[in-house]
């Protein structure tokens, strides 16, 4: 190859600044699908004005995650992470929308209980926030908030290690639904793109563990969605005493 049709430095990097936006992008589009999928629990809530037997603690970890990694991505603690703080952005607005939902039609003693978790989750945040603005070095700051949303991103992709052990356990995948696995696939798998074309390694590692769990999951459904009923050994709900 001649020297003008080689790649020079500045090309590569235009062509990796590139990538990363695309993957940034498909992101965030795939996270829109994760978002959403509580809609047809809430739609059930609104129309019977009671929470049941469904929990609310779920969206309180998710909003918490959702604003530390808005945080991690935001201008004052990384110049280069915009489509982070932008999906987070998205993610704690719904996630909070949620939340006020669920106070609003659940019983008493469980308005006291989420409106303290609530309260606690907007406290933790406000905590982060103040801390790391003291950390006068840059690197340092963006080291300890980037643990921090690293380590929540890893929690939160370690939940559905619950499901897989359901669906090993009753051999029956109708407690995980197919297309918030693959939502969650290409989410996990388009920011481990991401992190990967802009060396970060606080969004490149968690979700790198996403995407595998990913892939374990659509693994399993496709395995077990194949399998004749009359092969099911276990009852799909266990009796409750």
């Amino acid at each position: 190859m001649g020297v003008e049709g080689a790649m020079t430095p500045v090309h590569l990097y235009f062509v990796s600044r590139i990538c990363k936006d695309a993957a940034g992008a498909a992101g965030n589009i795939f996270a829109i699908g994760l978002f959403v999928s509580p809609l047809p629990t809430f739609k059930r809530i609104v129309r019977n004005k009671s929470t049941e037997h469904f929990s609310g603690l779920p969206y309180i970890y998710a909003l918490l995650n959702c604003l530390i990694c808005m945080w991690y991505g935001s201008p004052f603690v990384s110049d280069d992470n915009l489509l982070v703080m932008t999906v987070n952005s998205a993610g704690a607005v719904f996630q909070f929308v949620y939340i006020i939902l669920f106070i609003t039609f659940a019983d008493r003693a469980n308005k006291v209980r989420m409106t303290g978790f609530l309260l606690a989750i907007i406290g933790a945040f406000a905590v982060v926030v103040a801390g790391s603005l003291q950390i006068p070095e840059p690197a340092l700051r963006r080291i300890t908030v980037g643990s921090l949303s690293g380590a929540s991103l890893i929690s939160m992709f370690a939940s559905p290690l619950f499901a897989i052990n359901l669906v090993i356990r009753t051999k029956s995948v109708e407690f995980m639904p197919f297309y918030l696995s693959l939502s969650t696939f290409l989410m996990s798998t388009s920011f481990l793109l991401y992190g990967l074309f802009n060396d970060d390694v606080f969004i490149y590692v968690p979700n790198g563990i996403g995407t595998v769990l990913g892939i374990t999951q659509l693994v399993l459904y496709f395995y077990f969605k194949r399998r004749p009923k009359d092969k099911l050994k276990e009852p799909l709900v266990e009796p409750i005493a």
